[in-house]
């Protein structure tokens, strides 16, 4: 009888002491903090800028960075390739009727692109107007392209209108491989202006030659009240992808990003 009542007594003694050590580490788990993950965060793309009819758009695009292919498809006759990676900003006015000049009406319409730190802006859309560039009467279409060697040349970009040999100086752009027979003069220009007519490519003064802002085609490609200072410091691919295919046209032949 007295073995049966101790042994009671000692599984009595044990099952206090395992609910004792249960409720020790109960308190003692809800004592510690616990560590809480934060949730990941994810960057969001900038949104798209798109207007409601980008048909214009796409087709001043398509002719600029076709223009471009060809000047650069023929390296001996074209732009020299150190003077493209030194560029800030690239603009080509494809199809410019000569006789627009003289009668002092739209010469022409082009696209422009500018370097930044992710790569070639987004295209803006600009008009080439007139000027004493020494050109003949008559339909017959130049392409012009441009190039903005340093920060003022392109800061003319940005403002509503400027006169090239006026706000900006502008020089006969070299033709050639590379550009260590330039004139000191010609490396010292703000924009670097070259055309191309029946085939014949070569460097021209378009002085007195006044570029703005296309209107029509900005707010058609972007929408109403994008200016093109928005446009040229916005990443390409905020662009309508049916545009992007100037600055990359550009990327191919200098892929260089701004500072």
């Amino acid at each position: 009888m007295r073995g049966v009542m101790k042994m009671r007594w000692i599984i009595s003694l044990c099952v206090v002491v395992a609910l004792a050590g249960s409720l020790v580490a109960q308190g003692s788990k809800s004592k510690t903090k616990t560590k809480t993950t934060p949730p990941a965060t994810t960057q969001t793309a900038e949104p798209q800028i798109r207007g409601s009819n980008t048909k214009e758009g796409a087709s001043q695009a398509a002719k600029s960075s076709k223009v471009l292919t060809e000047i650069m498809g023929t390296p001996d006759k074209g732009i020299p390739s150190d003077l493209l990676a030194r560029a800030e900003c690239v603009a080509v006015f494809p199809k410019v009727i000569k006789g627009g000049f003289i009668v002092g009406g739209q010469g022409g319409r082009g696209v422009a692109s500018c370097r930044t730190p992710s790569g070639w802006s987004a295209p803006a859309y600009f008009e080439l107007k007139g000027g004493s560039v020494g050109l003949q009467i008559g339909g017959q279409s130049t392409d012009f392209v441009l190039l903005f060697m340093n920060e003022n040349g392109m800061k003319s970009l940005l403002s509503d209108k400027f006169e090239l040999g006026g706000e900006a100086s502008v020089a006969a752009g070299p033709v050639g491989r590379t550009a260590a027979a330039s004139t000191d003069v010609k490396l010292g220009a703000e924009i670097l202006s070259y055309s191309r007519s029946k085939g014949l490519f070569g460097g021209i003064s378009l002085k007195g030659s006044v570029i703005s802002p296309d209107k029509s085609d900005m707010e058609g490609t972007y929408g109403k009240g994008v200016t093109a200072e928005i446009v040229l410091a916005a990443n390409k691919n905020r662009a309508p992808a049916e545009v992007q295919v100037y600055p990359n046209t550009l990327t191919q032949y200098s892929a260089r990003r701004a500072n």
